[in-house]
Formats: structure tokens, sequence, C-alpha cells
């Protein structure tokens, strides 16, 4: 049985971003053992805040993930502070599914920002300029979509589903965790998951 990976999301660009992501990560790690990351459960952020939303959540995904593997929830933080959120939101998890591998982390604001943080790799790539460099705050700047669009020459407006996943499958991801915290947090959590597997 293989080990499964499934995500929970809150935005739509996410569905599909998310799996490219994680697969690159596993490819970086060269584990010998096949992990398998499922289609991500999204809802929407409002509704997985909620008392009972998170939760549903969490329990479907038990449900596709089966005996073998964990369940990773995404989100942004959206100014909310990530040190007294995502802890809230493990507890709720955890105590939906006590029996089951759970991660929780946070993309401080947006998803985005990890492409702010490395823009340089960016350079002509996925609609945007060819003078994009990297943001030097990537995680303070609240529309990291309307400063992606700023770099969008060709395109002029950033399309959630349609760059979001483009931007996962190239932009730098270690350039990206030396100037993001958040997104190093969630390889470390990935990296720790993926070695259950072994």
């Amino acid at each position: 049985m293989p080990f499964r990976i499934v995500p929970i999301v809150e935005g739509h660009g996410e569905v599909e971003a998310v799996p490219v992501l994680f697969r690159r990560l596993i490819a970086q790690l060269g584990l010998a053992t096949p992990i398998n990351v499922e289609q991500p459960i999204r809802d929407a952020r409002g509704s997985l805040l909620k008392q009972g939303g998170l939760e549903r959540a969490v329990k479907l995904a038990a449900i596709k993930m089966g005996d073998l593997g964990a369940i990773f929830i995404l989100l942004d933080s959206e100014g909310d502070c990530p040190a007294q959120l995502a802890p809230s939101l493990y507890g709720r998890a955890r105590n939906a599914r006590p029996d089951k591998r759970i991660s929780v982390v946070l993309a401080h604001q947006e998803f985005e920002a990890w492409f702010l943080a490395s823009g340089s790799s960016l350079k002509g790539r996925g609609g945007l300029s060819d003078d994009i460099e990297d943001h030097a705050s990537p995680e303070s700047v609240q529309n990291c979509k309307g400063w992606l669009e700023r770099w969008m020459p060709l395109t002029s407006k950033y399309s959630e589903t349609a760059d979001q996943p483009c931007l996962a499958a190239i932009f730098n991801t270690d350039l990206a965790r030396q100037k993001s915290p958040s997104f190093d947090k969630l390889c470390r959590e990935f990296e720790t998951i993926c070695r259950l597997a072994i």
C-alpha cells in the first residue's frame, strides 16, 4: 500500500499548485519509497476556520488517505499570526482524527509570497518580466498577487488557477527557503512526513 499525503487547501489555485510543489519536494528528497500526493481537499478559508469546517475536511482526508500516510493542511495566514493560528488549527485537526499524522503550515501572508522570495529565479518565465527581482521582505506583502501582476507585462493579470501551478513548478525552492521562514517550515515539516514512508 503506498504512502499517501492528502493536502487540505483553501484556494482554487492551490488545488493544482500544491501537488506540483509537493511532488517537486519529494523528488528533491530522493527517497526510494513511493509517495503519492492525492488531489487536495479544498474548502473556503471562512468555512475551514469555523468550528466544524476543518474537522469535516480532516475526516474526509483521513478516508482518502487510508491506513498509511499523512494529512497536510496548508493555508494562507492572510494577516493572522501563524504562531497563534497554526497551533489552534492543529489542535482542532488532531481532535477530529487523533489516529492520523497531521501537519499544519501557514504560508505567510499568501502562498504567492514564496514566489516573491525567489523572484529572480522567475525572470522571463511564467509571463513575468526579465527585470523581476527577489522581494526584500516577501512575508510582509499583504497583496502578493498584486505584486506579481506588476511584473507581468504580457498578461497584466495574475490568474491564481493558471499562474500559481505554473510558478510552483519552476520557482527556486532553495532561494525561497532562505528568504521565507514559512516556506522553510513547510519544507522541514514535509520532509519529516516523507521520511515516515521509509
